[in-house]
């Protein structure tokens, strides 16, 4: 539970920092943008294992298998999970050395969306995701 807490808590701090910051340097918003992209790829192929390579630690320490992770994205993430269109938008590099990656999506019903993804630098120096907050584009109908 400390652990969503501290999550939601650094998705929160991610989205005040996103809607000011400065964007980030060339080489780590490619880099972070191609691990959101293979994670995409997964979801495309329904490879769980591929997916969850993407998560951060603290992520799979919530979620411990690979089945339960890629469960819960079907679940709570429809949109991220399958989609008509998934395009990047805004990023920014964080105080804490992290990233938060904006993406348009539309989801399988013609639904826009928003979602926020924050990525950080694991142990060995990958970049891996560390949470995607998604909500209805403004305007986007219920």
């Amino acid at each position: 539970m400390r652990t969503l807490v501290a999550m939601m808590t650094l998705l929160a701090l991610a989205q005040a920092t996103f809607d000011q910051g400065a964007l980030a340097a060339d080489g780590d918003r490619d880099a972070a943008r191609a691990v959101i992209l293979r994670q995409q790829d997964a979801f495309r192929h329904d490879d769980a294992a591929a997916a969850y390579a993407e998560a951060a630690p603290a992520i799979r320490s919530i979620f411990p298998s690979a089945e339960t992770f890629i469960g819960m994205v079907r679940q709570g993430y429809a949109p991220v999970y399958r989609n008509r269109r998934f395009e990047f938008g805004t990023d920014e590099a964080l105080p804490d050395g992290s990233l938060a990656q904006g993406v348009r999506i539309q989801d399988q019903d013609g639904t826009d969306w928003e979602a926020l993804y924050t990525l950080e630098r694991s142990g060995d120096g990958a970049w891996r995701i560390t949470g995607c907050r998604l909500r209805k584009a403004p305007g986007a109908s219920a």
